[in-house]
């Protein structure tokens, strides 16, 4: 087994990989409270036997699942939802109150994202959107609060990445799961110090570069001791690793904004990911095979941004 598949953090915290499209992409995170447990994050449907598999191996059962929590509904975060919670009976499903009508009826959120991606690449990577019952959702506002069995979960309303986004902090751990707000971060592009590359995701279609500067500092104010990344693992809340995410932020909107079209934003952000991380170093080959995905994502997030812009 990857030494990815399942990590102890302090605090009864867990992290999970999601098992989507490669090992250290994507986490779930588990949380255990005197014997009950918090899921945040559920990857896609077909993560669903993945990491029930591991909460087992952890001697963990379905049924003490009290809470499965949503930062946003991106599918890499939200399409094993429903999947999962026909196998916790006890679980409530927490989510913005913009993702709430979607993961209750989730036609249009399927039909939207097989429309981009096509039926045949779509099912190999999200699997179809199990309807939650609505009685089983709900609906968290800004700076709600939620008792987790002694442990008091906070939840930031936190756009810029997505409408919908939310992040949790987390009272035990003084931590917060931070979805794709805080941006992206791969455990292999660490420098030789232990130094990570940490860059915003700007996918589409809500991104605003105002709000997610808002929102990073944000969470950079509640002075976390740690950011648990949903891609991928925790990272410190220094002041280099949000000066980073501001420069890549700052660095991707020049680039939308001298770029008229989707390849050769792409490749110019991948060159301005790729720079980075040779001069750290490491292997810029790897790094573009490995970002290319992200790389393409921004850029059409980005083009989205700037139409909008236009009017």
């Amino acid at each position: 087994m990857s030494d990815y598949h399942v990590i102890a953090h302090a605090h009864g915290i867990y992290q999970l990989d999601a098992d989507y499209i490669a090992e250290g992409l994507a986490s779930v995170y588990l949380l255990e409270q005197q014997g009950r447990l918090a899921i945040i994050e559920t990857g896609t449907a077909s993560s669903a036997a993945h990491l029930l598999a591991l909460i087992a191996d952890l001697g963990y059962q379905p049924e003490q699942v009290d809470w499965i929590i949503l930062t946003h509904i991106h599918l890499d975060h939200a399409a094993g939802a429903g999947t999962l919670m026909q196998h916790c009976p006890q679980a409530t499903l927490v989510v913005h109150p913009r993702g709430a009508r979607h993961m209750i009826d989730p036609q249009k959120l399927e039909a939207g994202t097989r429309a981009v991606y096509g039926d045949e690449q779509y099912q190999a990577l999200y699997g179809a959107l199990v309807p939650v019952a609505a009685q089983r959702v709900m609906s968290v506002e800004d700076q709600q609060t939620l008792d987790f069995n002694g442990r008091t979960l906070t939840f930031f309303d936190t756009p810029g990445h997505a409408l919908h986004h939310i992040c949790i902090h987390d009272s035990a751990s003084n931590a917060v799961f931070t979805g794709d707000t805080c941006g992206l971060s791969y455990r292999q592009f660490d420098d030789a110090d232990g130094r990570p590359l940490l860059f915003v995701t700007t996918t589409p279609v809500h991104f605003d570069p105002q709000a997610m500067r808002a929102s990073i500092n944000r969470i950079w104010a509640l002075q976390p001791e740690a950011l648990y990344l949903t891609h991928f693992g925790p990272v410190a809340a220094s002041d280099d690793n949000r000066q980073q995410l501001f420069a890549s932020l700052e660095a991707f909107v020049a680039l939308a904004q001298q770029q008229d079209d989707e390849a050769s934003l792409t490749e110019a952000i991948l060159n301005w990911l790729t720079s980075q991380l040779t001069q750290r170093g490491l292997d810029g080959d790897q790094a573009r095979r490995w970002l290319q995905t992200d790389a393409r994502l921004n850029a059409q997030g980005l083009l989205v941004w700037r139409q909008r812009q236009a009017g």
